[in-house]
């Protein structure tokens, strides 16, 4: 009896473990993608391949679009990821007329099946986005892919690159057929699919956390500007010195590596100390429990409005969290 129980919980705990081991690898490849894990870009070039190809991230596709991220990050016109819904996405009523129970009848939902819509995300989020572009700008065609070289996500002289990660993706995918023909279908679930797949849930986590919280703003062009994106990201301990060590400062500095893409991750606690004073009150640091910030983000930022060169989320209720439309926390930059 108490196998039965054991057994599970044990190879769960392995599966996450070694989730979080795989992400681990994965930013040290975003580390590289930035030309900042060596001296040498070649070096980088190498590692970078080498490490997003175990985890089946297409290197070169991925490190284009997340620099693009880099350089607009919260512009609601040009950056890449986690772009927010709209009120007229939701084909939800004019703000000005709208009751609470206009945003229930329309976003409401039971607590199961939003459980199953962040499982799904978390789980399957990444990879959706890298085949058709799920969560991702707007601007581009439906099913945009970071896995077809003449995709509108590159530029053409991108071309090339992007071919190289389609094969580094097709020769692991040519091991791992090899490994399943002697170990069997089993043994590469259990040892590395089932992991990849919490790798993905670690990754989703950070990633979203990192830029999506009902007190930061997301601006459209006439507002934005480099300082305001890079303000506009919450640096969060996750998992505390687990989370520093196997991720590799990819949540504690976050804020740092916005303004400082370069620096080496080892060298970005320092930065980000240093730069505290300078920032004062729009540093943004949360220590809320990982499980209740996600819970909070996902449940909280669920639109912004079509209108406004500086907008906040707003929640299902069609609420900030804030008093009035929330405070820019980019203003301090632009002095």
């Amino acid at each position: 009896m108490a196998s039965t129980i054991l057994k599970p919980l044990l190879w769960f705990l392995y599966w996450g473990w070694q989730g979080f081991a795989f992400a681990g690898i994965w930013c040290l490849g975003h580390d590289a993608g930035h030309d900042s894990l060596f001296p040498s870009r070649i070096e980088n070039a190498v590692a970078g391949m080498l490490l997003h190809t175990f985890v089946l991230t297409p290197y070169y596709a991925w490190r284009a679009t997340h620099r693009t991220h880099h350089k607009s990050t919260n512009s609601m016109e040009r950056d890449e990821t986690y772009m927010p819904p709209t009120r007229k996405d939701f084909r939800l009523p004019d703000g000005k007329v709208a009751v609470r129970m206009d945003y229930a009848h329309i976003l409401e939902e039971t607590p199961a099946f939003t459980l199953f819509k962040l499982f799904v995300r978390q789980f399957f989020g990444f990879q959706l986005y890298l085949l058709h572009n799920r969560k991702g700008n707007r601007k581009y065609p439906p099913f945009t892919s970071h896995y077809r070289p003449s995709s509108p996500l590159f530029r053409p002289e991108e071309r090339n690159s992007i071919i190289l990660s389609n094969i580094g993706i097709l020769s692991m995918l040519t091991i791992l057929g090899v490994y399943i023909h002697y170990k069997g279908w089993n043994a590469a679930v259990k040892y590395y699919f089932i992991p990849w797949l919490f790798q993905h849930n670690w990754m989703v986590m950070f990633t979203y956390l990192q830029h999506s919280d009902p007190t930061i703003p997301y601006y459209r062009r006439k507002e934005w500007t480099f300082a305001r994106g890079a303000l506009a990201t919450v640096d969060r301990p996750l998992f505390g010195w687990v989370g520093r060590f196997f991720l590799h400062n990819i949540s504690t500095d976050h804020l740092a590596h916005h303004f400082f893409s370069g620096v080496p991750f080892y060298n970005l606690p320092e930065v980000t100390e240093a730069i505290k004073p300078v920032l004062g009150e729009y540093y943004n640091y949360d220590s809320t429990g990982v499980l209740y910030a996600l819970w909070r983000s996902f449940t909280q930022c669920v639109f912004v409005e079509d209108e406004g060169d500086i907008v906040f989320f707003k929640n299902r209720y069609g609420e900030t969290v804030l008093d009035g439309e929330g405070k820019d926390p980019g203003n301090r930059a632009d002095d």
